[in-house]
Parts: C-alpha cells; structure tokens; sequence
C-alpha cells in the first residue's frame, strides 16, 4: 500500500527553526559585523517563542556572541563545516509518511551551480547522524531542489515557479511532465500550481516563489504587487498577478489574494538592485518575522497586510537590509521544523 504523504504548510505546529550562521569563511566576511548583527536580531526573536537550531563551525565563538542576548536555554549548538548561510535551501525538508515525520534530503548544488555548495550540500545529512532531529532521514540527493522554490498549503497544492524548477542546471535532463509526476509521488500531491512569470532584479535563485507569492491559512494567497508603471518589474509582476487571479482551490473557489507593496529600489555600492521583497517571511506558531528595508512607510504597509493574512500572530519586523546585500532575505536563511521533529 502507498504511504499517505503529507508536506505541511509553514503555519504547520513547530518544533522550532536552523539557522546556518555567517562567519569569515563565507561570503559575508567583507560585511560580518554587519550582518551578525541581522543574525543576533533574528536568533533572539526565535528564541523567544521556539527552540532555536544553529549550525556553525564555530559554536564556542556564537555562544559567546549570544550570551546575556539571547535566551541560550532555547538555542541548541550543531557544529558543522559551511559554505554559506541560506538554510531556507540546503536544510532538510520535512514531510509526514503515514503520520511519521522524515527529513528529506535534496541536492543543493548552489542554485544550479552559482556558487559553491560542497559543505552546504553535507548539512542535513551531517545533522541527522548528530541525531538533532526525531525523524526517518531520506536520502533524495539524486532530485535538485531548494526549500525557497517550494511552497505548500499542506493541502495536496504545492505552488513553485516554472523558471526555478524548470531550470537547466538543476534537473536539466527531466521535462516539466517527469518534474510534476516526481513532485507529487513525493511530497503527496494532487496538484502542482506553476507560476510562469514574475521576477527580481538580483535574485540568484532563479525567482524561488518565497520572493513572489506565499500561501496563508484560509486559501489565501499573499504575493509581491508593483504598481509603478515605470519600474522595472512592473509588466513580469502584472502578468505574475493575472495568472494568480486564474488559480482555484482544489474545490474550485478563487483564492484570496492580498498584494504586498513592492519595496523602494536598493541598491548595492555597484549599482546592482536588490532583491528587496516583503514576501519573505517566515511563519512560526505565535508571530511571523518578515523583512523591513528601512523604508517605514512600506515596512509598516507590509505588516498591515501580513495581519491581515495572519491575525492570530504577532507581525514582527527586523531590519534586513544587511541580508539583501548577498541577495536574500529573511525566509531565505530559516528553516522551519514541524512539532516534535527538533530535538
């Protein structure tokens, strides 16, 4: 008999969150100050309301930097080599297997081989042999995937991006036919909703749909809206918004769709944009953390809609300006564990 597969939907009860914490090996190490401070922010937040996983090569140095910060009776310490800190897509994904959860192991190949992923790639295997979590490890290493390109109502819907999946240097050889097939037998689907346009100026992941387009309780739909003709995005980002006016519920109902602003263009000392959106947030049981871009005018627009999507969570803001500079944001580098997988 074929197992009944359930891939929860973020707002799924946790057991807590991963960080994967920058240090001078990676690529923030021309801006680390600035963005353990980001870091500090975020750890103390989660630690406030779950456990909190970090994965370091150097936990005695984070240790110190979080004491009398944050509260450590939360934080639990994995030491472990890294690439770089985007645990949104080298962490382990979590699906329930006739009610018993398993850490599903994908490949991470640098969001189709960008950047180096050699450590990054070895992470969640290397957690589940230090035993960090109460859950079946499967090995899934022959399918590239990253945890920001898939998104899902826990539901039977999983909502992506044709231009990230799709993409050559993931699993160039497959076709959009064997992709969808591979995705429901795995993550238990009945449906695969593919979102053919939308984009960011800056994005290395190939428009992960965590940029674009995120599902909330109650068939909604929060996604990015640019209603300024003269930007860049606004043509990809209109036709993104008609298709999402096209998708049903698996009952065949509209789903409820609530625009975020499009944040003020940021730009980097060379003069590349951002990929400053607000959709990347990241849902826990009691509050969602999103992005602000210390444009208050937006970052208090952006919370305003948020509530409205979440009413029952506190929305809590935390400047990431600092994140965007290696061109993601908060959701990108947190991984959510479902209740009783984190040990």
């Amino acid at each position: 008999m074929t197992p009944a597969i359930l891939f929860p939907a973020e707002w799924y009860p946790q057991s807590g969150i991963q960080l994967t914490w920058p240090h001078e090996e990676t690529d923030w190490a021309y801006m680390l100050d600035e963005v353990t401070a980001c870091y500090i922010e975020l750890a103390r937040e989660i630690a406030r309301r779950e456990r909190l996983l970090i994965v370091t090569p150097h936990p005695k140095q984070v240790k110190q930097l979080l004491q009398g910060v944050v509260d450590l009776e939360a934080v639990t310490f994995a030491q472990c080599p890294t690439n770089d800190t985007w645990a949104r897509d080298h962490g382990g994904i979590t699906l329930f297997c006739d009610g018993t959860p398993a850490i599903y192991d994908f490949k991470f190949n640098g969001w189709g081989l960008k950047f180096a992923a050699n450590y990054d790639n070895l992470i969640t295997s290397t957690l589940c042999r230090q035993g960090r979590f109460n859950a079946r490890y499967e090995n899934r290493l022959n399918f590239v995937v990253e945890g920001g390109a898939l998104e899902s109502d826990g539901a039977g819907t999983l909502l992506t991006t044709s231009e990230c999946l799709l993409s050559p240097n993931r699993n160039g050889e497959w076709s959009q036919a064997r992709i969808e097939e591979y995705l429901k037998e795995t993550f238990g689907l009945q449906r695969v909703l593919w979102l053919d346009h939308g984009y960011l100026a800056g994005d290395d992941t190939d428009s992960h749909i965590d940029t674009l387009a995120r599902f909330a309780p109650g068939n909604t739909i929060v996604y990015v809206q640019c209603t300024d003709p003269t930007d860049e995005h606004y043509e990809a980002l209109r036709r993104m918004e008609e298709q999402l006016r096209t998708f049903t519920t698996l009952e065949g109902t509209p789903y409820r769709l609530l625009p975020l602003p499009m944040a003020n263009a940021v730009y980097d000392e060379n003069g590349e944009r951002l990929p400053a959106t607000y959709a990347n947030f990241l849902i826990m049981n009691d509050a969602v953390l999103y992005p602000t871009y210390r444009q208050p005018a937006n970052d208090q627009a952006a919370a305003q809609v948020l509530q409205q999507a979440f009413p029952d969570r506190e929305i809590v803001g935390i400047d990431c300006s600092p994140l965007i500079r290696q061109h993601g944001s908060l959701h990108c580098v947190t991984m959510q564990y479902p209740k009783d997988v984190l040990r």
